[in-house]
């Protein structure tokens, strides 16, 4: 197995000896597992959920139940994803398939000290390949069914001046056409297109200054649904009440209701368009004293228009109008960082840093209503609004190590941070008086500005050169923020206070049977105060969500991982985790009309149990070919989708086996085949009430299928 190397600590270092709970995914097994996004990685690593919408800009992620639903441009997520250094404001971003990764990591916990922004529940840090010293390339074609998948990669690296010059090119295209079926269409939907490059360009001219230079860019249309309908019926947590929907149920035919049917009744099918490209620059150099220095600049774009189909029938009825909503966005943000890490050796270790980010969300979202009246006639009502955001953040931050003894050290950091949020909202409606889905005519604009800080301090100590334990105390932090989204209503207009959060975990890390095994095990506990969430309620007679202070909560649990090699060519690994998220003290919104007496109940997207488990066994023979078989299968317990703790929307346990095994020769020829979902489990990545019923959102491997590739490197 060797040392797994990582960059959790902003220097490279053992994952065996950082004092944290980390998971990586290589490379290798990206490739051999056919994991192409965030997505794909959250079924491998028991601690990351990921949640699944129509589009990428209500999408999110969470670590350890922990994470933010909203489409509110004006709120920070939880858990914060970071490319190449680079950390991303809006979740949407980190949607589309990677180009020419490394490897991923999770980092579990708070992480602002060094990672900053929203980053109080962890980091999921993607790490891409750079361009080399000697020149190599490779081209990919794969076919998978389930819905007929296409995939295609290539790319090409090495020197373009010899000692002084390094380029890399990737370019990427995949093309799906889903696995839901609109019964009134006859289209197949729930798939997806994307196109995407990546650019870059090393100077490695001198020992003591490197120099790197990316461009990537990825467009993408997805036609996943605004979910399928399962039922029609649906419980009010805490006073049982019944809402049945018969009238929205025979609208639906001939689509016929089921936790496990993958047909949708639609005359406007939902869409969404993607586009992100960034571009960055990172210099690193060596100056007084052996320090090393990194400054890294970046500004990136992303895009998103869509069209979401809210009614989820065709046929038009006096209780349930048909509504359309298109929606635009545009964001750029741009950031930079410098900080210098210290020589290791010393008594003292060091990383310190400033940090700048300033992003610009502007967004136009407009709903067509249209009712059917007594007379049945038909009225149509639009509302339109503009808006947008604007977020500050500056920071000084820094960590420091202190050898107390050769086997004992202290661990101390804290970053001081000020965060300004600005917005502005405007209203119009063709309706005076608030309709279906639209709110009557309205302006705002407010701005925000708060410091605060993040912190850890800890202690590591070695039990032997091979295994140690630690025990650290962290504060994380998340900014104020408003609920700036199409419905947004007076109430809204004050900002929601800051989340804090302490953090407290103890690890054991062992590496054994000569670095051919590792083993770490982590205990946590992190209490929530002022927690930002989303919670549903009626208002003016629609469905709406109200971004509020909840009070708090706590996640705790244990969480494991075994990676081993008994043999050199049988590879083993283990990964469970325990996770109690829980509301203790909701804080029930004024003026709400739902119920909320959810004290003691699970978070969102937060089974208490998950593990995967994976194994693969090569063999290379004498005429320079390797065959390698594996398997793997994750299995988690039931989920709750919703805070307000809706009976229906809960997913039972289910697992997920998967198997896949691969030929190449020593000419670089590589062939790969893969089976997902071999026990053929359906199941939900998310399930949401509306108006009608319930929803919900199917996964890729709702069925099972089998794929194959070809690569071939040079």
């Amino acid at each position: 197995m060797g040392t797994i190397t990582i960059t959790a600590t902003r220097r490279p270092a053992a994952l065996s000896k950082v004092p944290m709970a980390v998971s990586v995914i290589g490379e290798e097994r990206l490739q051999a597992q056919a994991l192409n996004n965030i997505r794909d990685i959250a079924a491998e690593v028991p601690s990351l959920q990921f949640r699944t919408t129509a589009s990428a800009k209500d999408q999110s992620i969470f670590i350890r139940g922990m994470g933010t639903i909203s489409t509110s441009p004006g709120i920070e997520s939880t858990t914060s994803a970071v490319v190449d250094g680079v950390p991303l404001a809006r979740q949407g971003q980190v949607n589309l398939d990677l180009l020419e990764v490394d490897r991923i990591e999770v980092l579990r916990g708070p992480q602002g000290t060094l990672f900053g922004k929203n980053a109080s529940a962890g980091v999921v840090q993607v790490i891409s390949k750079g361009p080399s010293s000697y020149f190599t390339g490779f081209g990919e074609v794969g076919y998978y069914g389930g819905g007929g998948e296409t995939r295609f990669k290539a790319g090409v690296s090495g020197p373009l001046v010899e000692g002084q010059l390094n380029g890399l090119l990737g370019v990427l295209s995949a093309d799906y056409k889903g696995n839901v079926t609109n019964a009134i269409t006859h289209e197949t939907v729930n798939g997806y297109r994307q196109n995407g490059a990546v650019a870059k360009l090393a100077y490695v001219g001198s020992a003591d200054l490197k120099a790197l230079v990316s461009l990537d860019y990825m467009s993408a249309r997805n036609t996943t649904p605004q979910g399928v309908v399962i039922g029609t019926t649906f419980t009010e947590f805490g006073t049982g009440r019944v809402t049945r929907n018969p009238v929205f149920e025979a609208a639906l035919l001939p689509v016929v209701p089921s936790r496990t049917q993958r047909q949708i009744n639609s005359v406007q099918n939902t869409y969404a368009e993607d586009l992100s490209w960034g571009l960055s620059a990172q210099l690193d150099w060596t100056a007084w004293g052996g320090h090393k220095w990194t400054a890294i600049s970046a500004y990136r774009v992303w895009q998103n228009t869509q069209q979401q189909d809210r009614t989820r029938t065709s046929t038009l009825t006096a209780a349930y109008p048909v509504q359309i909503d298109l929606g635009e966005l545009k964001f750029n943000q741009v950031s930079q960082e410098l900080r210098v890490a210290s020589p290791l050796g010393g008594s003292t270790d060091y990383v310190a840093g400033l940090f700048f980010f300033r992003g610009d969300n502007d967004e136009t979202y407009r709903r067509d209503t249209t009712q059917l009246l007594a007379s049945n006639a038909t009225k149509l009502d639009t509302g339109v609004a503009n808006y947008g955001v604007t977020t500050r953040n500056m920071a000084a931050f820094g960590e420091l190590t202190q050898h107390f003894t050769p086997s004992l050290r202290g661990l101390l950091g804290a970053r001081v941070l000020r965060d300004d949020v600005s917005f502005r909202f405007a209203r119009t409606s063709t309706s005076a008086t608030p309709v279906a889905g639209i709110q009557t005519a309205f302006d705002a604009r407010g701005n925000v500005s708060h410091d605060d800080y993040s912190a850890r301090t800890g202690l590591q100590f070695d039990l032997s050169p091979s295994a140690n334990v630690y025990a650290t105390l962290s504060r994380g932090y998340k900014g104020p923020a408003y609920n700036v989204a199409f419905s947004m209503l007076p109430q809204d207009v004050e900002a929601v206070r800051p989340e804090t959060s302490m953090a407290y975990e103890v690890g054991y890390k062992l590496s054994f049977d000569r670095n051919r095994g590792l083993f770490t095990l982590a205990l946590f506990k992190q209490d929530f105060d002022d927690l930002q969430v989303n919670f549903r309620d009626t208002y003016n007679g629609s469905i709406i969500t109200r971004l509020v202070n909840a009070g708090s909560v706590t996640t705790q649990g244990v969480e494991s991982e075994l990676t081993f090699r008994p043999l050199a060519a049988l590879r083993l690994t283990a990964a469970t985790a325990y996770t109690k998220a829980t509301i203790k003290n909701f804080v029930c919104p004024t003026g709400t009309t739902a119920a909320c007496n959810i004290n003691g109940q699970p978070l969102p997207y937060a089974p208490e149990w998950k593990a995967a488990l994976s194994g693969d066994y090569r063999w290379n023979l004498d005429s320079g070919h390797t065959w390698v078989l594996g398997s793997s299968f994750n299995w988690q317990s039931k989920t709750q989708f919703d805070l307000n703790q809706t009976p229906e929307t809960v997913q039972p346990a289910y697992g997920i086996w998967n198997a896949y095994a691969s030929w190449s020769d020593a000419s670089g020829w590589k062939v790969s085949a893969v089976a997902k979902n071999l026990l053929n489990k359906s199941y939900a990545t998310n399930v949401s009430v509306f108006t009608g019923g319930l929803a919900r959102w199917v996964p890729r491997d709702d069925q099972r299928y089998f794929g194959i590739s070809a690569r071939k490197e040079f």
